[in-house]
């Protein structure tokens, strides 16, 4: 039952909590102790808040996910976690993050009961509305740097990392609704309300769209953030971007998964790769340049 109930609070998902980490590498403060160690006690909080929202969000899909080909065997879908032992250990969870991050900083408790109202209702409710469930999704990557904002004193913190940010969470999105409705084919309505909505082709659409727009964004943002180094050596980092993207689709549209994309960063060696070799890229330039 313990490992059940770790599994429900979902921890290969913690890997999204890393984005409360750009506030603090993009401003040049890895190095500041201080910064450092309140952003990863915030990190830490924010995995606890994610995986209530993880809880909340399966019991409430447990019916759905008892008849989907892959998410039947989670814990709480196939019963082996009950619904009062779920919504118990979700609240509690909740509750000491809430508590926590109060006492971190009150901008970031906003911050965290904000990410907290917006899933619950996204499970509950708006879910099953087309684009919507997807940038309620992409807010929630949005938010995580906003987090890691409120937990430092920022001094030269670009505006365009937000712009950046939800763009490739929407690219991801789509991406995994693309995935999702390829592997239940016809029978996806029964699945997931939302599916009603969506198509291959539209969503090849709106795929286009966003990767398109996040290569636009984060180009302008290499030449144009006001922190940067004047030899715009961080244009140098675009190409890593533009492989990472170029794989994601690769993986998506001719492998025909992406259904889980924290899985697809924690096995797909290439895709490893390149963001391994866009943030050691980022680091040079920023802090040994």
């Amino acid at each position: 039952m313990i490992g059940d109930l770790i599994r429900s609070l979902r921890p290969k998902q913690w890997i999204k909590n890393l984005f409360i980490l750009a506030a603090l590498v993009f401003d040049r403060q890895l190095s500041n102790t201080s910064a450092l160690s309140r952003t990863l006690y915030g990190l830490a909080i924010f995995c606890m808040i994610s995986s209530a929202v993880y809880l909340f969000n399966d019991i409430f899909d447990k019916d759905a996910d008892a008849v989907h080909p892959t998410k039947r065997q989670r814990p709480i879908a196939s019963g082996r976690i009950s619904i009062p032992l779920a919504a118990s250990a979700g609240m509690l969870l909740a509750a000491i993050s809430l508590i926590w991050s109060y006492q971190l900083s009150f901008a970031f408790f906003l911050i965290c009961a904000f990410y907290l109202v917006t899933n619950l209702f996204y499970s509950k409710w708006l879910k099953p509305l087309p684009i919507i469930d997807v940038m309620i999704v992409a807010s929630g990557f949005v938010l995580r740097v906003a987090a890691g904002v409120t937990l430092i004193q920022v001094e030269r913190f670009s505006p365009w990392l937000y712009v950046v940010t939800t763009l490739l969470a929407l690219f991801i999105g789509f991406g995994k609704r693309r995935a999702e409705l390829t592997l239940l084919t016809t029978d996806a309505n029964n699945h997931r309300a939302v599916f009603e909505g969506y198509s291959i082709e539209f969503l090849d659409q709106l795929i286009t769209i966003v990767s398109g727009t996040t290569i636009v964004a984060y180009s302008l943002y290499t030449f144009s953030a006001p922190n940067l180094p004047s030899n715009y050596s961080m244009m140098l980092t675009i190409p890593f971007v533009l492989y990472g993207i170029f794989r994601y689709l690769y993986l998506v549209k001719v492998r025909e998964s992406g259904g889980e994309p924290e899985e697809l960063v924690m096995k797909d060696r290439p895709l490893q790769l390149s963001v391994f070799l866009w943030g050691l890229s980022i680091l040079s330039i920023f802090y040994f340049s």
